[in-house]
């Protein structure tokens, strides 16, 4: 488990005060506001480890991959609700479906995933096997981030992926499609064997990753409560009706949500946007952020406060990503500061902080 002396951590003093935004927001009460920034002075001397050289040292040498990690984040202003965080996804979202059997291959960009059902008739259940290789990586460098973390900073839990999209990634989102018109009662056994297993990974971890407060951290969205937490997604929704969705999806999604202490569904592109009325009507379902694919205007942008208040009147708390540091003082006039979670980003420290006084924190700004 995370340690630290109770109330800050080294490279965040205002840690409490954010401790106390985030949960607020959790509730619909008040902004969390998000500022991260070049740091002016690095918190602390750390070497360089330089950049990976091929996939493989990238993505699966985790002394280096940890080493990068630190340095990056002892060189960043976390300001407002900003947490200085370890990520330790390995090749990014899907690490619950190398644990169900999928074969993830490295590539410098990314982390490719080979599908591995083939024979849904004769292929066995969905199982986590917490003792492949792709496990005993993930345990050892997410033992070794907390380990080191000395109170400088957290570690959040990998982006495991989930539902359908885990489902996608062990099939093939093709194969997948015909799947559910062709055998809608092995999809469905499907799903929720993996349900079964997301919890059963969630459990195994929680003893390292719980922190000194009784929280913990989804790593690759910087999310942070005081209880059980992630990001919950359905990606592959945008090649399906809402009929399907509230079929196939909105069950396993709800017992999900369910399990959970809180949880913040991922809606990403337009294609997605036609299952919001199913989302907003998950009474366990807590937040929702939205994600404007590229090529349109970002999460700042006045062309999404409707959707932003119709979240909001649902009951849920809301967050807009890549919000420009101009657009941060309209979009919380425009919507309303109440359950609002703002994530910007600003130039140098004096910016960030100076854009953290204009707007009410009591920090360390």
């Amino acid at each position: 488990m995370h340690t630290s002396d109770g109330s800050g951590l080294k490279w965040k003093p205002d840690w409490e005060l954010a401790r106390e935004a985030l949960t607020a927001w959790w509730n619909g009460e008040g902004l969390a506001l998000s500022v991260r920034a070049p740091k002016d002075e690095p918190w602390e001397a750390l070497a360089d480890p330089g950049q990976p050289a091929t996939p493989d040292e990238k993505f699966l040498d985790n002394r280096k991959r940890l080493s990068r990690s630190q340095y990056q984040q002892s060189r960043r202003f976390a300001g407002g609700v900003a947490v200085p965080l370890l990520d330790c996804d390995i090749g990014g979202p899907g690490s619950l479906g190398l644990f169900l059997g999928s074969v993830g291959q490295p590539a410098m960009d990314t982390m490719w995933y080979e599908a591995v059902i083939e024979d849904p008739e004769s292929h066995p259940p969905l199982a986590l096997d917490r003792g492949c290789e792709w496990w005993k990586r993930h345990e050892d460098i997410l033992s070794m981030a907390v380990n080191e973390s000395n109170g400088r900073y957290l570690v959040g839990y990998p982006d495991l992926m989930e539902n359908m999209d885990t489902l996608a990634q062990l099939r093939g989102a093709q194969t997948l499609l015909r799947d559910l018109v062709e055998r809608p009662d092995w999809v469905k056994d499907r799903l929720a064997e993996i349900n079964a297993a997301y919890f059963g990974c969630y459990e195994a971890w929680w003893p390292l990753l719980r922190d000194a407060w009784g929280g913990a951290c989804f790593g690759a969205f910087e999310l942070w409560a005081p209880g059980k937490v992630a990001k919950v997604q359905c990606d592959f929704s945008c090649m399906i009706s809402p009929e399907m969705f509230r079929e196939f999806v909105v069950p396993f999604l709800s017992e999900q949500c369910e399990w959970l202490d809180y949880s913040m569904y991922h809606l990403e592109g337009t294609q997605a946007v036609h299952h919001l009325d199913a989302l907003l009507e998950i009474d366990t379902l807590d937040a929702i952020e939205w994600t404007p694919r590229s090529g349109i205007p970002g999460g700042g942008s006045p062309q999404w406060y409707g959707m932003y208040r119709r979240i909001k009147a649902a009951g849920k708390s809301v967050r807009a990503v890549n919000v420009k540091p101009e657009e941060v003082a309209p979009l919380i006039d425009g919507v309303g500061a109440e359950g609002l979670y703002i994530m910007t980003s600003a130039g140098n420290e004096a910016e960030a902080r100076a854009l953290l006084r204009s707007n009410g924190w009591r920090g360390e700004a």
